[in-house]
């Protein structure tokens, strides 16, 4: 600053020996005319006090002019007068003693409340007036007639409007130092399309000094210190760079918080880059002059050797110039061009009509108007010359105009240079068209960096749109050369375990990187210390990983919208590498190799129920096995019908004449006859129908049966039989001790598949995230079934991967989300350990460390992924996350092969059917024992009749017995009947005919 001082001052001196000191513009005449005769023409200036660049700046580019002596056609002369009043009468006096000198043209930089008297005289006697800036409100002239007062600075209320719904704001706090800063927010509301407005104006305070605008902010961090606070500032530089610093060292106030947009033309100015108090704020604004113009670089190497010899070397300003080329204000620079508007219009005057000037120069000369002008302030000065052109104070009743006057003005709207601030052309109006604003944001290390531009024909423009994304990338990111002095802005999400705010101890206070914890956290202290970078984590400010989003700033919001607008550096985050997305932004290798799961809410454990010892086999293989013992059985009986082998021939014995009556019974023997002594045989096989079934059912439960198939064919059955039951019994056996020990989970779906098709569960998806565009774009035909159902149901997606984890546990196993399958991973293995996942990966994908493009870092990083992942670093901090945090204490794995404690519910069905059976055998008992003394009752009749003997009691004086000695004699009876007709191999077989047996009452 201070040797930007020195060198104004030694513009000052410059300029005023060249164009004030009569001495030196009398010898400079004499030369010239010497060698040719050069039109002068004069043009008078008016500044206000305070306006020093750009009165050196109008200087300046009057000397430049002048001293071009081999291209120029003309010298200008300026009157200067400097006023510090508002005063209509004495402004009035200076405007018309400059008239009086016989100017071409005004000149001037004034205040809006001297604007006004200026711009009414200047329409009056139609004289030309280029200032740098008009006020936002200016009377223009009545219709038809034409306003000669051009402005330089064009007109960018629409920029404000642009680049706050560039940044996504939903409403503003508007400060203001002046008159002139509220009308401009008056344009800004005209300027807004009805029916359109996309912010609104949320508090106006019109601030003094620095100390009033402190204590506003104090009073918004008591009304919300949390709340993003988005203040458009109108005020001058200097004030606004005094806030700022202000504002940063009070640390009652946040910084995060806030962003700025500094509505006037100010980032033109010097921001020295030393002041580390810019770098920690968000600040936004325009800049007209762009440094890479030929125009601007030219201005700079004049003022270069125009230096004193002794100032260039000083320590200030080398490094002043280190940084980049001097700093120009806006205003100095529409000042510098003002005058180049004009000599341009004179310059296409004289090329048209060499002549043009050359009676009101001779005019002038015979009037005095070449005597030495003075430079006054604001006192009042008198007239010098003797016979003004223009006389304020006619007594005709009217005023007579500048004969010239018309004729400039309208070759000023045709003027077309490249001047400081860019392309200046002008509409009939006078209004600049066809010109471009920068717009800059101050980074970390308080230097400006260019986010967008503004062009008045198509809008904002941020730098990597989509347009020109596609380009190739710089050769500083194929070498990978960058700054490893630069803290890098690292952007990210909060999403567990990837990064989360650390727990701080007891009187602890964390700041800085520290405040975070996670498995990004840890990547990005081993990403930058293997590239000895340093770097701080700014979470995304709407919280998203990016999509598409036309109205976001840049067409893109999230993380991805910060790398493309040059907020951030790089992002470290579970963001998928997306081909979209890369369209934009650059991604390194993936450090993480997921893919799309299934959570469900863990279903309710299954207890082992009364019958659970059936479980060990399906219902088919039960069905299986009963047909099975049918056809045995069936097949066991046939089999054994057709060899010899299983017959016999049994005999039955006669009666034994001599056998006793049984006790009790009064009566002596009978005798038999010769037919009843000699019986006929009687074949006879053991493997009766129900044998057969007797027999399967014995082996099938492995027991011993007395009956045994004594022919080949049959025991290959009976083989095949024991085969069949003791493979079947041995893997029933192995299965029942896991069946009725552990508790199973019996999950609705199992694979994406029965997820499409389960008509009762809804699922879902992160809304417009790398998942909901997998199955948007997918063309595998379950993808699209299952996008259909979603995009039909977007009520089933989510915003937050948060909001989806929990209806999944509020929604008693009805409801589904898709996710990745780390996120899946984690969140099953944490409190209240409720969900589990369920069948295979839907797809493959990655994620990525991301830079926008073109970035340095790109290639350095890629290298450090590789070396992680090879060295076992990226492993070590993902079971540090997963598994060695988990927290709860039984996985799925372990919860399907850990056995309990057998217990009375798990065995009850085998006790009920041993109860069953004991009961069913004490029925058939009793039955059959009714049956069997129902039909000897029936038959005792008829026997006492045909065999009786003369003189034996018989069945009457059986009758007469006593009801308990009929029901003993019954039983003896009917136990040997049942004997000898079950089981006729005990009464007589064909080899052992001799023996006989009589079973008789």
């Amino acid at each position: 600053m201070h040797s930007r001082l020195k060198f104004l001052a030694y513009l000052h001196l410059i300029c005023a020996s060249s164009i004030f000191c009569p001495e030196f513009s009398a010898a400079q005449q004499q030369q010239q005319q010497a060698s040719s005769l050069t039109e002068k023409i004069p043009l008078g200036a008016i500044f206000e006090q305070g306006t020093d660049d750009v009165q050196s700046a109008f200087k300046y580019a009057m000397l430049n002019h002048n001293l071009n002596v081999s291209s120029r056609r003309f010298e200008l002369q300026a009157y200067v007068d400097v006023i510090n009043t508002a005063d209509a009468f004495k402004l009035s006096r200076l405007i018309c003693n400059q008239f009086s000198r016989g100017v071409y043209s005004m000149l001037g930089a004034v205040s809006p409340d001297s604007f006004d008297t200026l711009h009414s005289y200047s329409n009056t006697f139609q004289m030309p007036f280029v200032t740098p800036w008009f006020p936002e409100k200016v009377l223009t002239p009545s219709s038809g007639l034409l306003d000669f007062a051009i402005s330089m600075r064009p007109d960018y209320h629409q920029a404000i409007i642009d680049t706050i719904q560039y940044y996504g704001w939903q409403s503003i706090i508007y400060l203001y130092d002046s008159h002139d800063g509220l009308l401009r927010l008056q344009q800004i509301y005209q300027e807004l399309k009805p029916g359109n407005e996309t912010f609104r104006v949320q508090m106006v305070k019109r601030i003094a000094n620095v100390t009033m605008a402190i204590d506003f902010l104090h009073t918004l961090e008591d009304l919300g210190r949390f709340s993003k606070k988005r203040i458009v500032l109108d005020c001058p530089a200097e004030m606004a760079k005094e806030i700022i610093v202000q504002h940063v060292r009070d640390i009652k106030l946040g910084r995060r918080t806030y962003h700025y947009l500094l509505s006037g033309l100010v980032m033109d100015n010097h921001w020295p880059s030393d002041v580390v108090e810019f770098g920690a704020i968000n600040i936004t604004g325009f800049r007209i002059v762009d440094s890479n113009r030929r125009a601007v670089r030219d201005f700079h190497d004049s003022r270069k050797r125009l230096e004193p010899a002794g100032q260039g070397q000083s320590a200030s300003q080398s490094q002043f110039q280190a940084n980049g080329l001097p700093a120009i204000s806006a205003q100095a620079a529409l000042m510098y061009d003002a005058v180049f508007v004009l000599v341009e219009a004179f310059n296409r005057i004289l090329r048209k009509k060499p002549d043009q000037f050359r009676s009101n120069h001779l005019q002038r000369r015979s009037h005095g108007g070449s005597s030495s002008s003075s430079s006054s302030s604001s006192s009042s000065s008198t007239n010098e010359s003797s016979g003004a052109l223009l006389d304020c104070n006619t007594s005709k009743g009217w005023v007579t105009p500048w004969e010239q006057g018309e004729k400039i003005s309208r070759v000023l709207r045709k003027v077309e240079i490249d001047g400081l601030s860019g392309e200046i052309r002008f509409d009939e109006d006078g209004r600049r068209i066809n010109y471009t604003l920068n717009v800059v944001e101050m980074s970390v290390n308080s230097t400006l960096q260019q986010v967008a531009e503004w062009r008045d024909d198509v809008g904002l423009l941020p730098i990597h749109s989509r347009s020109y994304a596609t380009s190739s990338r710089s050769a500083s990111a194929s070498t990978g050369d960058y700054a490893r002095n630069h803290t890098y802005i690292v952007t990210s999400v909060l999403e567990e375990p990837y990064l989360m705010h650390k727990q701080s101890s007891y009187g602890e206070q964390l700041v800085g990187n520290d405040r975070f914890e996670g498995y990004c956290k840890d990547l990005a202290d081993m990403l930058a210390n293997h590239l000895g970078i340093k770097y701080e984590i700014r979470l995304a400010q709407d919280g998203n990983y990016g999509a598409e989003n036309q109205y976001a700033p840049g067409g893109w919001d999230g993380m991805v919208g910060e790398l493309l607008r040059k907020e951030a550096d790089i992002s470290i985050a579970p963001m998928t590498i997306t081909a979209e997305r890369e369209r934009v932004i650059d991604f390194s290798k993936p450090f993480m190799t997921l893919g799309i799961s299934i959570m469900i809410k863990k279903p309710v454990k299954q207890t082992p129920g009364v019958f659970s010892f059936l479980n060990p086999l399906s219902q088919e293989i039960w069905i299986s096995v009963i047909l099975s013992y049918l056809g045995v059985s069936i097949v066991l009986y046939f089999v054994t019908r057709f060899p010899p082998y299983e017959w016999r021939i049994v005999r039955r014995p006669p009666p034994d004449a001599t056998a006793q009556q049984p006790p009790g019974i009064i009566g002596g023997a009978t005798t038999l006859s010769d037919s009843q002594s000699h019986q006929p045989p009687v074949p006879a096989n053991e493997f009766s129908l129900l044998n057969s079934f007797w027999y399967s059912l014995a082996a099938f439960m492995q027991q011993g049966c007395d009956l045994t198939p004594p022919s080949i064919a049959g025991r290959i059955a009976a083989a095949v039989w024991w085969f069949f039951t003791i493979i079947l019994i041995s893997s029933y056996t192995a299965n029942l001790a896991a069946f009725l020990t552990v508790e199973r989970m019996v999950a609705p779906i199992k694979t994406p598949e029965d997820l499409a098709m389960h008509t009762d569960m809804d699922y879902g998806t992160l809304k417009h995230g790398s998942t909901w565009n997998f199955f948007k774009r997918s063309q595998i035909g379950l993808h699209n079934k299952m996008w259909e159902y979603m995009n039909a149901n977007q009520r089933s997606s989510v915003l937050s991967y948060d909001e989806g984890i929990r209806r999944v546990r509020t929604s008693k196993g009805k409801y589904a989300l898709l996710v990745e399958s780390p996120k899946n991973e984690y969140v099953n293995a944490r409190p209240p350990c409720d969900t589990m996942k369920v069948g295979r990966n839907i797809d493959t994908k990655g994620f990525g460390v991301a830079t926008p493009i073109g970035s340095p870092l790109r290639k350095r990083l890629n290298e450090a992924v590789l070396t992680l992942k090879e060295n076992g670093e990226l492993l070590r901090i993902w079971k540090k996350w997963w598994y060695d945090k988990t927290e709860c204490p039984n996985l799925d794995s372990q919860e399907t092969s850990t056995p309990n404690e057998l217990s009375l519910s798990n065995v009850a069905g085998i006790y009920y059917i041993l109860i069953g059976g004991l009961l069913l055998s004490v029925i058939v008992a009793i039955v059959e024992f009714f049956c069997r003394s129902k039909s000897s009752s029936l038959k005792a009749p008829s026997n006492g009749s045909a065999g009786g003997v003369p003189g034996m009691l018989g069945s009457s004086t059986y009758q007469r017995d006593s009801l308990s000695d009929a029901i003993m004699h019954s039983q003896a009876k009917l136990a040997m009947q049942a004997s000898s007709e079950y089981d006729e191999r005990l009464v007589g077989v064909e080899l052992a005919s001799n023996v006989r047996y009589q079973y008789s009452m």
